[in-house]
């Protein structure tokens, strides 16, 4: 999900974009997961919208969103237990 610079001395600056050896597809999986995500996690939706507060670029939100799934992801597999809401536990 790192996006990789493109550039050559001063003159050419071109977006950043995916490098060509990772998976375009589990990229655009991510994506679409996130933008759910966002739609529906609140904990999530907080996140998007501090960014965007913050003067982010969207698309780079929507990248650290992606991030926050992933790391959710891999805590569930190495703990080896179901995902627990902090929100609903605080009080």
């Amino acid at each position: 999900t790192a996006p990789f610079e493109h550039r050559s001395g001063t003159s050419i600056h071109r977006r950043k974009q995916c490098h060509y050896l990772g998976d375009r597809k589990m990229k655009s999986l991510l994506s679409m997961a996130s933008v759910s995500a966002i739609q529906h996690d609140s904990e999530l939706r907080l996140y998007y919208n501090k960014k965007l507060a913050e003067g982010k670029d969207k698309m780079l939100a929507v990248n650290n969103v992606r991030n926050k799934l992933i790391a959710r992801a891999f805590a569930v597999v190495k703990r080896g237990t179901p995902y627990v809401v902090l929100q609903q536990h605080a009080a």
